[in-house]
């Protein structure tokens, strides 16, 4: 087994009270069906960023366009497979995407 970063773009956990309840049980049951395959359930990602280039020039914001909002681990077989198991993700009923990555071990 490897591990992958799920990176999240975009989505929402609401606006109201209860609607940021309700996501936080969505991921609560999303994150229970995973069970032992969660290495990291990660965190959202405050709008607050800095990016730095070749050379150590810092500029406010992220980089890509839109930013990235948050991540999580998962171990999975295969990057179709992680990618299986992102397709239940929370995130994309608010209207957010995912892209899957396999961390590829240092050497």
């Amino acid at each position: 087994m490897a591990n992958f970063v799920l990176l999240y773009t975009g989505g929402s956990a609401g606006t109201t009270p209860a609607e940021r309840e309700k996501a936080m049980q969505a991921w609560g049951g999303w994150f229970g069906k995973l069970g032992d395959k969660i290495v990291d359930a990660g965190n959202p990602f405050s709008e607050h960023a800095k990016n730095v280039s070749n050379g150590g020039t810092v500029h406010e914001g992220p980089v890509g366009n839109p930013p990235a909002t948050g991540y999580s681990i998962l171990k999975a077989d295969s990057l179709n497979a992680a990618a299986e198991l992102a397709k239940g993700c929370p995130v994309l009923q608010s209207g957010g995407k995912i892209t899957v990555y396999e961390i590829t071990p240092a050497m």
